[in-house]
């Protein structure tokens, strides 16, 4: 949720990291910060291509399905038309306003971007990325009402339409013609923003501009546009964000109320057949051949699961939903079984893909790290409602109230359940979880 009033403490870690990149401000070619490293030399267009991203053909859904030649070609040519319109003058990118958008030969999944810009006056540009629209650059020197809808300045997710973060919470452009200094961290789908060192856009979805029915994709490129007048660039970098700090960041923005059901060493406050289960490096862990519902003692009406799993390979899991007890099917006679399973899997139901209200409503599949890493995820429930986020990403946000059709038309008669127990749905494979929090909601 985005706050008028943000915490600026809430990357307090990386402080440092932000003093030396404020402090080498104003040089051309700078050193990149520790655990950067740069996107631009400062001397040619080495480890970019242009992507005409906008014309026909260019789309990225588009560019998938061209083979791997015809993909080769186009980028060949886009390439050939941005070198028409990009330059390399004293250490600094330029663009003459025209021609392809310059695109990051890599592509980026979780990542810390640093950015100096400069425009001049009538000039807007912006940051594509994971190949989506966009982080926002405005002319600041334009009046603030001179535009329908009036110029909010630099630094929103301006392609979000009604969603938070389109408009910036301040405005922190400096005069046109002066360099301005980007700060972007993108954990998931989830974006934030610092310009000129002013929280500007706090931890909001960037909308998937080509697809807004699904996520943003886990990896993509980072494309600077161009847009009909000069835009310069330096001082690129970037860092890649683990899965530990990437979980740390998410759990981190969750905010305030969550309390531990877990403790970490023995499952007091559980039920069930724990014997089923075991508690390994503070987890809790299915065994191998157990299987059965276990399950908190307190009862949850409307609340949030924040949590950490562990997949092994074809891993199957669940976590139940108002869950009334008694060792019955939590899928069936609970409000729902949110799917927690392999993304590996294959040929199954969309209403059983990770992240489904099982058997009644399908998530997006796909969202998941790799095997042996720990991913995050925030179940949250209100009244018929239950969203699901996977490391970042939304996969799922279904109202099963006028859910009437079921997988293997098997009836779930516990769907409008109002309360239950929360708890895990063994299926004896050692899927693990950690860092259990629930928050009540009223």
């Amino acid at each position: 949720m985005i706050t008028r009033h943000p915490n600026r403490q809430r990357f307090h870690g990386l402080a440092p990291i932000l003093a030396v990149w404020l402090s080498m401000a104003g040089a051309a070619v700078a050193e990149p910060p520790p655990g950067f490293t740069p996107l631009f030399n400062g001397k040619d267009l080495a480890g970019w291509r242009g992507w005409a991203i906008h014309s026909e053909g260019g789309k990225p859904s588009e560019v998938e399905k061209l083979s791997d030649e015809e993909r080769q070609r186009a980028f060949a040519a886009w390439t050939a038309d941005a070198r028409q319109h990009w330059s390399v003058k004293d250490g600094e990118l330029v663009n003459d306003g025209h021609g392809a958008y310059l695109a990051t030969d890599r592509e980026y999944g979780d990542c810390e971007l640093l950015v100096e810009f400069k425009v001049p006056p009538e000039t807007d540009s912006g940051i594509y990325i994971r190949n989506t629209p966009q982080v926002q650059i405005e002319d600041a020197g334009k009046d603030p009402d001179g535009r329908p809808g009036g110029l909010t300045g630099s630094g929103g997710l301006f392609n979000n339409g009604d969603w938070p973060g389109r408009d910036p919470l301040v405005r922190a452009d400096k005069p046109f013609g002066e360099w301005n200094s980007f700060r972007i961290i993108q954990v998931g789908e989830r974006t934030t923003v610092y310009l000129n060192d002013r929280l500007v856009v706090d931890h909001a979805r960037l909308k998937n501009y080509w697809n807004p029915a699904v996520p943003l994709p886990k990896q993509g490129r980072i494309l600077l546009q161009t847009h009909g007048g000069e835009i310069r660039w330096r001082n690129l970098f970037i860092r890649e964000i683990g899965s530990v700090e990437a979980n740390a960041l998410l759990t981190k923005h969750e905010g305030m109320g969550f309390e531990p059901v877990f403790n970490g060493r023995d499952f007091t406050g559980w039920q069930g057949p724990v014997d089923a289960y075991e508690v390994v490096d503070g987890a809790i862990r299915c065994k191998p051949k157990g299987s059965g519902n276990i399950y908190t003692i307190e009862e949850y009406a409307n609340f949030q699961v924040s949590l950490e799993f562990l997949m092994p390979p074809k891993g199957n899991n669940g976590l139940a939903i108002r869950y009334p007890g008694g060792g019955v099917n939590a899928a069936c006679f609970g409000m729902t079984e949110v799917q927690i399973l392999d993304d590996g899997y294959e040929g199954i139901d969309p209403r059983q893909v990770h992240g489904s209200v099982y058997g009644m409503v399908g998530a997006v599949g796909g969202y998941q790290r790799p095997i042996g890493e720990w991913n995050h995820q925030l179940v949250t429930v209100k009244g018929s409602t239950i969203t699901v986020e996977v490391n970042g990403f939304t996969v799922l946000d279904a109202d099963v109230a006028p859910v009437t059709e079921f997988m293997d038309d098997k009836p779930h008669p516990g769907k409008d359940r109002p309360s239950g127990f929360f708890g895990f749905c063994g299926h004896s494979d050692s899927v693990a979880f950690r860092n259990i929090r629930i928050k009540k909601l009223p």
